[in-house]
């Protein structure tokens, strides 16, 4: 069979078009833990799991002014844990953001300014904890709205969110905090 030259270049545009397409779906063995705000303990869970930490917490968030967090982050880096966080370009301008105050206690800090928001809301912890869900990690995420909070626990689903925080890491920003910022 013959093929045109404008079908083979559809066929040739089809084929580059599904090698470009994300990978299948896959399914992943893990442990999970559900938490609802408002008021169902999202952010004492979220401290929790941060105070777990042995190695290393790698954070992608939208929103990021909650006091406890925040603080829970610079104590796990001073006890030695690797922080590093992702946050959405608007954390540069807000009034309230964590964003100076982790990145004047030492944790290395970009801004991901590619998409028109980095809506991520993720920890993945020593490689084996996903912290992930609707929950903005601010106050009002706990108190006032209607968010959740998933803990997935299983080292091959980790490895999914490390590669994607990894690709979002390379495009983004360092960000080196404005001033002394104190909770």
């Amino acid at each position: 069979m013959r093929l045109s030259f404008g079908m083979a270049l559809m066929l040739l545009a089809a084929t580059l078009a599904a090698s470009c397409l994300s990978e299948e779906p896959q399914t992943y063995d893990c442990k999970a833990k559900v938490f609802f705000s408002p008021n169902g303990g999202c952010t004492e869970e979220i401290v929790s799991e941060i105070g777990k930490a042995k190695r290393e917490i790698l954070v992608q968030a939208y929103s990021f002014t909650s006091v406890p967090i925040a603080r829970a982050l610079v104590e796990a880096h001073k006890r030695g844990v690797d922080c590093k966080v992702i946050l959405d370009k608007s954390q540069r301008k807000e009034k309230y953001s964590s964003a100076d105050f982790l990145a004047n206690f030492g944790i290395e800090t970009w801004i991901d300014e590619k998409p028109k928001i980095a809506h991520s809301k993720v920890m993945v912890i020593d490689g084996e904890t996903i912290v992930t869900g609707s929950f903005n990690f601010t106050k009002s995420a706990e108190a006032d709205n209607v968010e959740n909070l998933l803990i997935l626990s299983g080292a091959e689903l980790a490895k999914r969110y490390l590669a994607n925080w990894q690709s979002r890491q390379k495009i983004s920003e360092p960000y080196e905090g404005k001033k002394a910022t104190s909770f």
